[in-house]
């Protein structure tokens, strides 16, 4: 009998120099940079070039890859139309076959080699953005706004959203969000498009499985749930009891726990103090304040390992900043792109087919037996 682990559980799948996850600690780096000394300081477009390229960019080189990502922002009419015809779908079907489709219509992208992959892979990034915009859009009947190609990424995200140029503070708040979102090491999405592109399929080819693994309840969808369940609570005073409710019926407390980290999410800790003054100025601080009451509420649970994620601040942020929770999944398709794009260009330097084993546990001796017999 061979030693198993289920869900791949600690067993490691490769080499990497892309990013680390230190659960113990709650440490995540990013090529050698720790997340909280990028969050505050680094833009999205300086760890999009920092995750393809390995190193930060310098003044030149920050400049010609931002011009590249802004004159790739735009999406051909076909997948607008595709859009509005799948608008009622699930949004990560949307977004799903969008951004099959975009692939397909780009004729320059099917080869798996790297020279191929990081021109098509910063296109993606880019037009990653223009989708989710355009899908938000299309859902309310509303116009798409084309982008601008004189706001940064985040800026112009939130303008082909809204229709109105944003606020300097709200467009950081999401940068900082697609910085937090960009990379996580081989989580089951990450995992997807590796072995996607260990078969030599093309980048896009990578790019939808990883998408289509996102939308997994269990991997993309926890920030959506956190905030329902803050919506359901309604009021600080009842978030004690409505928790303890939850644990004693056996249900899951969303937002809580992770794979990976045994000690508190350095995600969700950039997050947190965001979701607190974003939520003051906006004149509803009682979301936050439930969010708190949660927390209280599952200290106990940190002696077994369990903090609050990524997930748990997040949708509060974006509902705070306007955004719908059909949107949540989408925006973390926007932020993670970038590590998506990074891994499959990883795993075409040394590419070797992933082909794990199954230990069969079925029945082995069975004799067929004529229909008339059975």
């Amino acid at each position: 009998m061979s030693s198993k682990a289920t869900g791949l559980k600690g067993v490691v799948l490769d080499e990497t120099r892309i990013a680390l996850i230190d659960g113990d600690e709650g440490k995540l780096v990013y090529r050698g940079y720790n997340i909280h000394d990028l969050a505050p300081h680094a833009s999205f477009e300086e760890v999009c070039y920092l995750l393809l390229c390995g190193s930060l960019p310098d003044g030149g080189q920050l400049s010609a890859f931002d011009a590249q990502l802004r004159a790739s922002r735009a999406i051909p009419q076909p997948v607008i139309e595709i859009i509005e015809r799948l608008k009622a779908a699930h949004p990560m079907d949307v977004l799903r076959t969008a951004v099959s489709a975009t692939v397909a219509l780009d004729e320059s992208s099917d080869d798996a080699t790297i020279e191929v992959a990081l021109p098509a892979g910063i296109r993606l990034i880019a037009q990653a953005a223009t989708i989710v915009a355009a899908m938000h859009r299309l859902r309310n009947g509303l116009e798409p706004v084309a982008p601008r190609d004189d706001l940064g990424h985040a800026a112009n995200f939130l303008y082909m959203m809204f229709g109105h140029e944003p606020s300097v503070e709200d467009a950081k708040i999401i940068d900082l969000d697609l910085v937090l979102h960009a990379e996580h090491s081989s989580n089951a999405s990450t995992f997807a498009a590796r072995v996607a592109a260990g078969t030599a399929a093309d980048i896009g080819s990578a790019i939808v499985a990883a998408i289509a693994t996102l939308k997994g309840p269990l991997h993309g969808g926890a920030a959506e749930a956190v905030q329902k369940t803050v919506e359901e609570i309604g009021d600080p005073d009842r978030a004690v009891e409505y928790i303890k409710d939850k644990i004693e019926a056996g249900e899951k407390v969303m937002g809580f726990g992770h794979r990976v980290y045994k000690n508190e999410d350095p995600r969700g800790q950039e997050l947190k103090g965001i979701a607190r003054d974003l939520g003051h100025k906006r004149g509803n601080d009682r979301w936050f304040q439930i969010l708190q009451q949660v927390e209280t509420a599952m200290e106990p649970y940190r002696a077994k390992g369990i903090y609050p994620n990524v997930d748990f601040y997040a949708g509060a942020v974006y509902s705070l900043l306007g955004i719908p929770e059909e949107q949540f999944i989408p925006m973390f398709v926007v932020g993670r792109m970038p590590g998506w794009v990074a891994h499959v260009l990883e795993q075409y330097e040394d590419n070797v087919l992933i082909r794990p084993l199954l230990e069969y546990t079925g029945p082995r001796h069975l004799r067929y037996k004529p229909i008339a017999e059975r």
